[in-house]
């Protein structure tokens, strides 16, 4: 249960604790600040008896500072064990609380969020005072608290069943800005996109570009007086992305804590501050994870050293239910867990299997089924949304579909079909009910020229189902920068049963890889299925890649490709 403190000091008691020199004469609006010099929210997130998580935030209302410390006192024996976005020490019960070197500036009514894990034994009252520099502040934690689907934290009331219901969803100054920027690309720079925090460094601002804090501060000045859904990528897991070097990651297979404590924890610490409770903050939780340890281990052909690796130290499983229970704490968070995508989870021997492994982790390291509200698919990807041209049950000249070199024996030919499905299969090993589906729609359209007005010949079923998909690719398992490719349905709430949305998580035009090895500081490699000249591996059948030439590093603007998305959108962009 979330608890919190409020108490209000009396504005005497505020005078006589403050420090500095007195001053004869104050304006009326300079007495005001010095009234009410600061507050504290202090909120305990969660409290499993022996332990808790703590987030605090704070607010200066004096003036300008350059670094800052916070104080309290524990009543009882409560021993801090780890923190975040601040350095903390601690002298018996007394605790400290100072900036780190990236956010010691403080402006005039600026805020700053830090937290903690903590231990003791006995009661975990919350502190009734703090100190900022001295001077004592108000404890006021700005909301009501509550909770939905399980968990407690930083926003208010309970979570509704589908949060892109009603509400607009936030429009990424960023992407937007570069989309404007590219001819042609005002027709869709208005569209909402995903954040992509795929670094420790993007929680803060990478190059001087936004932050977290930048992003929902945005959000909220979106936002109005109705309600505004934020999309955020939560992608840096230890050992990321184990089969595709180009969006390998920074940290070592090893390093599961610093991704608790240097990436989640400062997230959760920033998405806990109750300013920003009134925004519904969707997160798509570490996409290709998981699939990964179906589909890449063991003996099979597909298998790589490193997803071995992954799934023998079981630190995507840790992590994934990390960030879901840290995540899942806050009553405004709304997880959706990565669920690959129908040419990947399609088969028999991948689809049940993968449910088990998501389950696993959803009830790992704290968390529960109650923290996931839903799953998404083909997030960054390009299958088809729905194939109108042929399906699943058809056959040719007595073979059928699923015999095609194209389909391959999966039970999917498009990923409506596919989520639809996999969400019945996700609630029948545990996961609730309500759960929803969201569709990454951003690249799947496959419009054009060369998209097919009706069905293939049936001289044969390849010749019937290559004449008449919509997904041009040469492979269903390509998936770099893929020549052909189109912008999908546009944005939209609850399009079809059982999925909540159809998003734009993967913002068009950003790269999946480079065309050729590029050094860089984002731990990002080369790989070979991002070159168009590469003639494919037993994850592809040995096919060429498909992808465009000249991309440049993944996450990094592609003019070319973002050009190719407009040309070939379906529906078509006016």
């Amino acid at each position: 249960m979330s608890r919190t403190r409020t108490a209000v000091f009396a504005a005497l008691a505020l005078v006589a604790g403050a420090s500095g020199p007195a001053v004869a004469v104050a304006p009326a609006a300079q007495a005001a600040i010095s009234a009410i010099p600061c507050t504290v929210d202090y909120k305990i997130q969660n409290d499993w008896g022996s332990g808790f998580t703590a987030a605090v935030t704070v607010t200066n209302n004096s003036a300008a500072k350059s670094s800052w410390a916070v104080k309290w006192s524990y009543a009882g024996n409560q021993t801090v064990s780890s923190y975040w976005n601040a350095k903390v020490s601690q002298s018996g019960t007394a605790v400290t609380a100072s900036n780190e070197t990236y956010n010691g500036t403080l402006a005039t009514g600026g805020s700053v969020s830090f937290g903690f894990n903590g231990t003791y034994s006995g009661s975990n009252a919350i502190p009734t005072a703090f100190t900022l520099d001295g001077v004592t502040c108000n404890v006021d934690d700005g909301s009501s608290g509550g909770g939905g689907g399980g968990g407690t934290g930083g926003g208010s009331g309970s979570r509704v069943d589908n949060p892109y219901s009603g509400a607009k969803v936030y429009v990424n100054p960023e992407w937007s800005a570069k989309a404007a920027a590219e001819t042609g690309g005002s027709r869709i720079s208005n569209q909402p996109t995903g954040v992509w925090l795929d670094r420790i460094a993007a929680i803060n601002g990478v190059n001087g570009g936004m932050g977290l804090r930048d992003h929902l501060n945005a959000a909220l000045a979106q936002k109005g007086s109705g309600e505004e859904v934020v999309q955020l990528v939560v992608y840096d897991l230890p050992g990321r992305d184990c089969a595709a070097l180009a969006s390998n990651g920074e940290l070592g297979p090893t390093e599961i804590d610093k991704y608790k404590t240097q990436f989640i924890d400062p997230i959760a610490a920033i998405l806990s501050d109750s300013k920003y409770a009134s925004l519904r903050i969707v997160t798509t939780i570490e996409i290709d994870s998981l699939p990964n340890l179906v589909t890449n281990t063991g003996s099979r052909a597909t298998a790589t050293a490193n997803c071995n690796t992954m799934l023998a130290n079981g630190n995507y499983v840790k992590g994934v239910g990390y960030a879901l229970a840290k995540l899942g704490a806050i009553p405004n968070v709304y997880n959706y867990l990565d669920a690959g995508h129908h040419g990947w989870l399609g088969w028999d021997d991948n689809f049940a299997p993968a449910a088990n492994v998501f389950k696993q982790a959803a009830t790992s390291e704290g968390a529960t089924v109650d923290d996931v509200q839903g799953f998404i698919t083909n997030t960054a990807n390009y299958s088809a949304l729905k194939e109108n041209n042929f399906t699943i049950n058809d056959s040719v000249n007595g073979t059928s579909v699923r015999q095609s070199k194209w389909v391959d024996w999966n039970r999917y030919v498009d990923e409506l079909s596919f989520a639809q499905a996999f969400r019945t299969e996700l609630v029948s090993v545990g996961f609730n009910s309500g759960i929803g589906m969201l569709i990454d729609t951003s690249r799947n359209g496959w419009g054009g020229s060369a998209r097919p007005a009706g069905p293939g010949p049936t001289t044969s079923v390849d010749t019937y189902v290559d004449g008449g998909r919509y997904d041009r690719r040469i492979h269903v398992g390509n998936w770099c920068n893929q020549s052909g490719a189109g912008l999908g349905e546009r944005p939209q709430a609850s399009p079809a049963t059982g999925i909540d949305a159809y998003v734009w998580m993967k913002p068009p035009g950003e790269s999946d890889g480079s065309s050729s090895a590029i050094p860089n500081d984002e731990g990002k490699g080369f790989d070979q299925m991002c070159d168009p000249t590469y003639t494919g591996n037993a994850r592809n059948g040995n096919n060429l890649s498909g992808a465009l030439p000249n991309a440049p590093l993944s996450g990094h603007w592609f003019s070319a490709q973002f050009q190719q998305l407009m040309a070939n959108a379906y529906p078509p962009l006016s």
